[in-house]
């Protein structure tokens, strides 16, 4: 599962001090050689060897494949161990012993409460789990085409939600058309999912999540202290500071942790990363963050709507259901404003993306690519993807990017070879069949318009407000944002019907309790530091208006 040098930060030996103070959260069990302890999609408890072996086994259509033995002084588990989310593989004795057994709720106050085990057992569950995907292990298989927007959707929302899966490509693979021949489904069917016993005929976001049991454990007619809506960094700090700090916390995201900066290939003007780093890497520890202190995470269920008035608020999530909440931090975020192209839709994940991942540098290898946008997550794409693609071709429609994105970056920028810059240019159509094939464009300059034999555009200009969920609850600005504050004006304050004698905190909206946080509120300065900050200062007025409750 992992090479030498890496197996101690992965299956670190316990002390017998540290295994003795696991022991007084759990029980002592003795088992046999060959007993099953854990079962793919089992909510596994976490178990420390005292005696004897555990071998974990990897499921697949030939039989079983081990991943990894655990011997005296060992511990099992990864990720799911704080995400409560179900097994990926299976666990059996293979050696006569005896084990501790810790259920969840035991080793999440383990894990809050003393240091140096926290430290020992996070950072093996995050690389556990880091291994699983990598080798793509577990029962979920995706059967696909690259040439298929579903599929890319697919893959994308596994891999950002930390969900290991084994992909077959039915361009490359031999053994995929055999795969769908024997659950009896269609090419037409394109993306396929092969969750346990379910087969999935190009599954929506949420049916994949409820495959896996991503939210099973969540108990929506419980009445939360906070509701966070959106798991960006802005969400997720938001999450962490409150659950940290005692609150009762659920933050609802449409589609998977991170947001926007999720699907940022490199952040490098992040506090405490001189390297930098991806923001899938940056929002997955701090979605660990937030729920080993406690927050629950539901994805790919967004908030519908908000209903104001009462002493509580209700977010709904679709249909009659809905959650209760004596405080909501909305962080929604926003998205790439989408050019006015007839037939833009057409070719989104078939040559138009709106992220530049791993994923997406993976269909550029050795080709043209145009970037529309001058801000840093243009530029940052623009970067990553020049490592990989033949050239990188950025748009944008004013003379240049200096208002527009950081000093490194553009430097970056005019000192590559590989990417080259177009001032006052625009995309005016789309061409191909079934996968983008050719992009025109306009240089305003020249007064001309060129076509070229582009294959991937990625957009990343403008920003758009999630905010339509909210209706007219609270006030917004002429764009869409979110106002808070004194930015609320007293006619605002006004027709919500403001109770209270003293003026909005800082980020809260014209509601009581109801504040925003990130780039949807207005004002929001967009970088990810000032998302995080807001996030966390949010909860120090959450706890303000609660006590006045």
């Amino acid at each position: 599962m992992a090479e030498a040098a890496n197996r101690e930060r992965l299956f670190p030996l316990l002390t017998q001090a540290q295994i003795d103070r696991i022991a007084l959260h759990g029980r002592r069990r003795q088992v046999k050689k060959g007993e099953p302890i854990v079962e793919v999609g089992d909510r596994a408890p976490f178990f420390v060897v005292v005696r004897g072996a555990i071998d974990v086994l990897s499921p697949s259509p030939d039989g079983e494949s081990l991943i990894v033995t655990h011997r005296a002084g060992q511990f099992t588990g990864e990720a799911n161990m704080i995400t409560g989310r179900p097994s990926v593989a299976r666990s059996r004795v293979s050696e006569d012993g005896e084990l501790i057994q810790v259920d969840r709720a035991e080793l999440l106050s383990l894990i809050q409460t003393d240091a140096e085990l926290s430290a020992i057992l996070m950072r093996a569950f995050i690389l556990r789990r880091a291994e699983l995907i990598a080798g793509q292990y577990g029962a979920s298989t995706i059967v696909g085409s690259a040439h298929s927007a579903g599929t890319l959707r697919v893959r994308e929302f596994l891999a950002r939600n930390g969900q290991p899966f084994h992909y077959l490509d039915l361009d490359r693979d031999a053994e995929a058309q055999d795969l769908l021949d024997q659950f009896h489904v269609s090419v037409d069917d394109v993306p396929v999912f092969i969750c346990g016993e379910a087969v999935l005929r190009n599954p929506t976001n949420e049916q994949l999540a409820d495959c896996l049991g991503f939210n099973e454990t969540i108990d929506q007619t419980h009445v939360r202290d906070v509701v966070i809506v959106g798991a960006g960094p802005a969400g997720l700090a938001a999450a962490v500071y409150a659950a940290s700090e005692g609150l009762d916390v659920l933050v609802l995201e449409a589609g998977s942790a991170g947001g926007q900066a999720g699907t940022s290939s490199r952040i490098e003007n992040y506090l405490g990363f001189p390297n930098g780093i991806s923001g899938m890497d940056l929002t997955a520890r701090a979605y660990a963050q937030a729920m080993k202190f406690g927050a629950e995470i539901m994805v790919a269920k967004g908030a519908a709507s908000l209903m104001c008035g009462g002493q509580l608020y209700r977010v709904g999530i679709g249909g009659d259901a809905g959650i209760l909440a004596r405080s909501v931090i909305i962080a929604s975020g926003a998205e790439y404003r989408k050019p006015d192209i007839e037939n833009l839709r057409q070719f989104e994940g078939a040559g138009v993306y709106y992220a530049a991942t791993q994923m997406e540098a993976q269909f550029c290898a050795g080709e043209e690519v145009f970037i529309v946008g001058g801000g840093n997550s243009a530029g940052q794409a623009a970067v990553f993807l020049s490592a990989a693609a033949r050239h990188v071709h950025i748009l944008v429609r004013k003379d240049g990017l200096a208002d527009t994105m950081s000093r490194y970056l553009i430097r970056r920028i005019e000192e590559s070879p590989a990417i080259t810059l177009h001032p006052r240019c625009e995309i005016v159509a789309l061409e191909g069949d079934g996968h983008l094939e050719r992009v025109k464009w306009r240089d305003d300059r020249k007064g001309s318009t060129e076509t070229s034999d582009v294959q991937h555009v990625f957009i990343m200009a403008g920003a758009k407000p999630n905010t339509e969920w909210l209706g007219r609850c609270v006030a917004l600005d002429d764009r869409g944002f979110v106002k808070t504050g004194p930015d609320v004006s007293q006619r605002e304050l006004s027709d919500a019907a403001w109770p209270l004698s003293r003026p909005p905190f800082l980020l809260e909206t014209s509601r009581p309790g109801v504040f925003a946080v990130g780039d949807v509120r207005a004002g929001n300065v967009k970088r990810v530091a000032s998302a995080v900050g807001e996030g966390s200062i949010a909860i120090s007025f959450v706890h303000r208006h609660l006590g006045a409750s």
